[in-house]
């Protein structure tokens, strides 16, 4: 089990958005869908494009490098080019602060 730890505050980041956070060295995309947050790996397991600065349609995010999709709720792969999912990460509100698990 994990440790939560400070990655915004709720109203930072706007429904359909996402943000890099850094989580004891981890990178870590944050998204808002429709006021659930959601958090993965950060980083696309076929070339290391960062999540962060990709797409985000509905729950699926587009690396901007070569445009292999993952699942935002979960992590998993899509689409190739990526050869495998990206670690997904419990997230909770707590008053104004949203908090990401991580190790």
């Amino acid at each position: 089990m994990g440790t939560f730890h400070k990655v915004a505050e709720v109203g930072e980041l706007a429904p359909g958005s996402c943000k890099g956070v850094d989580v004891s060295g981890q990178q870590i995309a944050l998204f808002n869908i429709d006021g659930t947050y959601y958090a993965i790996g950060g980083t696309c397991t076929h070339r290391g494009g960062s999540l962060s600065e990709g797409t985000v349609e509905g729950t699926t995010v587009t690396c901007p490098l070569h445009g292999a999709e993952f699942d935002v709720t979960t992590g998993k792969n899509l689409t190739p080019p990526a050869p495998g999912e990206v670690p997904s990460y419990k997230v909770r509100v707590e008053g104004d602060e949203i908090q990401i698990e991580a190790p």
